[in-house]
């Protein structure tokens, strides 16, 4: 692109009315012309539609239907030709969109993405997330195969060809690998810039986190349905990420069997310690890049990650493999 391109920055929301007011300042904020704001409250029922209507944004409203519809909705409706995705509990820092326009230099670039930032880094949980999104992030090539929503932009009549985002996705799981991977498919190049970032607020409490990394299992399965060449992992998500959860799910399934065999105890356990010790590289590694102890934390929260995806994997597996659900 020779010219400076215009860019609609588009936010799906649902209930977001304790974050959204950020995001729609520092959207707002960018030092970019002619960024057009849209966001698509996804049937929110707290005060969303109210705090959105406060600044100079269109506000476009939908029935619940999950962020892919709500995505559709906004780049459908907009006037520009890159379209950036970010979340309504993202803050971009103020060069966001130029950072990523700045990439499209080629004709063969469809989408550019960017890294996080972190808005609520005093609490442990949430700081424990956003480092190993960090160091996951720090050893991604350039070009890539796989570009996060939460800091995304594509061009707009690449979005147009391969028809957008797939709304049988309901829930913000697995939509935007399958977008990145279907652009691929296509030919195009999608490109990642770590020093463009969007602040997120992390979640801060470890049942709600397990709770959506259950889902996150599940919609994986759909995933991989659509995209088998995946399943062996992505530049963000490497192989053990998805031997993992299995694992997890055969030792409480091996759990019931110790009544009978008694001994099978000491296998359980044996697996459960392995499992452990295998989530210690990244944590040591933030740990020597931080110079902070405390993030072996992650360690155990990862691997109580893996049962919770393993979870929804084995619901994810009998709904889109055995059931053959649609979508």
């Amino acid at each position: 692109m020779s010219a400076q391109p215009a860019v609609t920055v588009v936010i799906p929301a649902y209930n977001a009315a304790r974050t959204i007011a950020p995001c729609l300042a520092a959207c707002l904020a960018q030092d970019y012309p002619d960024v057009e704001v849209i966001v698509v409250d996804d049937g929110s029922t707290d005060g969303t539609a109210r705090i959105v209507r406060a600044y100079p944004v269109r506000y476009i409203r939908q029935d619940n239907a999950g962020p892919a519809t709500a995505r559709n909705r906004g780049w459908r409706a907009a006037s520009g030709d890159v379209i950036c995705f970010t979340d309504a509990d993202c803050v971009p820092q103020p060069g966001w969109v130029a950072g990523l326009v700045r990439h499209y230099t080629a004709d063969d670039v469809a989408g550019v993405g960017g890294s996080y930032g972190i808005v609520n880094d005093d609490n442990l949980l949430a700081a424990c997330v956003h480092e190993e999104i960090v160091q996951r992030h720090l050893r991604m090539p350039d070009t890539v195969d796989y570009l996060g929503s939460f800091n995304a932009s594509y061009r707009r009549r690449v979005l147009e060809e391969v028809g957008g985002f797939d709304e049988s996705y309901r829930m913000a799981s697995g939509e935007d690998n399958d977008l990145a991977y279907r652009v691929r498919k296509r030919g195009y190049r999608l490109l990642f810039d770590r020093d463009v970032r969007v602040a997120h607020q992390h979640p801060e409490r470890l049942w709600p986190y397990l709770r959506s990394q259950f889902w996150h299992g599940y919609w994986r399965m759909k995933l991989y349905r659509d995209h088998p060449r995946m399943g062996g992992g992505d530049v963000y998500a490497g192989l053990w990420d998805f031997v993992q959860p299995p694992l997890a799910v055969l030792t409480l399934g091996l759990l019931p069997l110790t009544v009978v065999f008694h001994r099978l105890a000491y296998v359980i356990l044996g697996l459960v310690g392995a499992a452990l010790w295998l989530q210690l590289p990244i944590p040591l590694a933030i740990v020597r890049r931080t110079g902070q102890p405390k993030y072996l934390f992650l360690a155990a929260v990862t691997l109580l990650r893996g049962y919770a995806r393993g979870l929804g994997m084995a619901l994810g597996v009998f709904d889109f493999f055995v059931r053959q659900k649609g979508g």
